[in-house]
């Protein structure tokens, strides 16, 4: 049940504070125009239908062996969240306060239009909620049409998955998939619909998406050689990622790129942003390493020796997605800076906060609070990973 508030705050149903989140959002899209409002709505049915299949799948349905009795440490947060997405569905002001003050602080100004309430009346955004949760229905009851027979017949996934796990140790089957069928359906994998899907999408917002004068050239200086170097360096690992075998070798070179992060920061005279970076950097190489060591060394060494041409699709989807992801970090930062915001306000205040670089004045004063949190969150989840790693219940 607390799941379920959690869930139905997620899909802007009424008598939740996801309800009013949704009215806002409604009411921006409005204001860019028809096509805008339609895209919104889409979006919401979509988040609508994705959050009831997460919420049934887990909850709903017959009963499976295995299943035990859940710690209360794990059951009362879930609670917790739910009794506040019920309360704040009800008694809303005191969340639009904190909403309001929050865009004061991020804009430098008054927060005008966050009056969430319910009205019973046929205004466009009340319209736009009754079409997405109709929508939404329609995704959900037609699962069946659109997904095909999925009772009778594997998913295409799950096929090519058993097929790739055929000749494995038993254990290694049950942890990772089902048995291997009576027939290979190829070398294709699954998931590439989607990515091609994202790809298309992609590409057709950047052709509709107006660029003269997007993207602009700057001259080049000597004090913008260790940002050169760092990008040559994050090239390398990035294509050497792309075309290694070994699975320590791989979290090795991945790591690579954030210790080239860190020293681009102390070179820019930001050290303890780079110390920070590199103890990240540091546990996440070693919770990789510990993880690989849970796993079969005969699936490891199954996925090593994966044919060549399927690594070579896996670099040309890697070219892909890159190249669409320079333009658009390229675009973005060619654009000048707003003129409304705190960026500048919070530059000038860094001396008066005994500092030498903004990034650390805003981590540790500014936001000083947030950023306890955020440490708090990571240290706890640290701590569950040792454990499991301890106790090789991991899996």
């Amino acid at each position: 049940m607390a799941s379920g508030a959690a869930a139905a705050g997620l899909a802007a149903l009424p008598l939740t504070i996801g309800f009013f989140k949704d009215e806002l959002f409604f009411g921006a899209a409005l204001e860019r125009g028809a096509v805008f409002a339609a895209l919104a709505v889409v979006g919401a049915a979509l988040t609508f239908a994705y959050v009831w299949r997460f919420w049934s799948g887990i909850f709903l349905g017959s009963p499976r062996d295995g299943a035990h009795a859940v710690p209360a440490a794990l059951v009362w947060p879930v609670a917790v969240l739910g009794a506040l997405v019920l309360f704040g569905g009800v008694f809303v002001e005191p969340f639009a306060a904190l909403a309001r003050a929050a865009g004061a602080a991020s804009f430098t100004g008054s927060v005008d239009g966050v009056e969430p309430a319910y009205h019973l009346d046929a205004r466009p955004e009340n319209l736009m909620a009754l079409a997405t949760f109709a929508l939404g229905a329609v995704l959900i009851f037609s699962r069946p049409v659109w997904e095909g027979r999925r009772g009778v017949r594997p998913a295409r996934g799950e096929v090519r998955a058993g097929a790739s796990l055929r000749g494995l140790h038993p254990q290694a089957q049950r942890a990772l998939g089902p048995r291997a069928p009576d027939r290979d359906p190829g070398p294709q994998e699954p998931g590439r619909g989607r990515l091609r899907a994202g790809g298309v999408l992609v590409g057709l917002g950047f052709l509709v998406t107006p660029t003269a004068g997007v993207y602009r050239l700057g001259a080049m200086e000597w004090r913008d050689a260790p940002l050169l170097l760092a990008l040559v360096a994050v090239a390398v690992s990035a294509i050497t990622a792309t075309y290694t075998r070994r699975h320590v070798t791989l979290a090795l070179v991945l790591s690579s790129a954030g210790y080239v992060l860190a020293a681009v920061y102390a070179f820019f005279g930001a050290p303890d942003v780079a110390l920070v970076a590199v103890l990240i950097e540091t546990v996440v190489t070693l919770l990789f390493i510990a993880t690989l060591k849970l796993i079969p060394y005969k699936v490891l060494h199954h996925q090593a020796g994966l044919p060549l041409e399927r690594r070579r699709r896996k670099v040309y989807t890697a070219v892909v997605a890159g190249a669409f992801a320079f333009v658009v970090v390229w675009g973005t930062l060619s654009q000048p800076s707003p003129d409304r915001g705190a960026a500048a306000e919070l530059t000038r205040l860094t001396p008066d906060a005994h500092g030498k670089d903004v990034v650390t004045v805003i981590l540790a004063d500014f936001r000083g609070l947030d950023t306890l949190g955020e440490i708090t969150v990571v240290a706890l989840v640290l701590l569950g990973v040792a454990t499991l790693l301890r106790r090789g219940r991991l899996r």
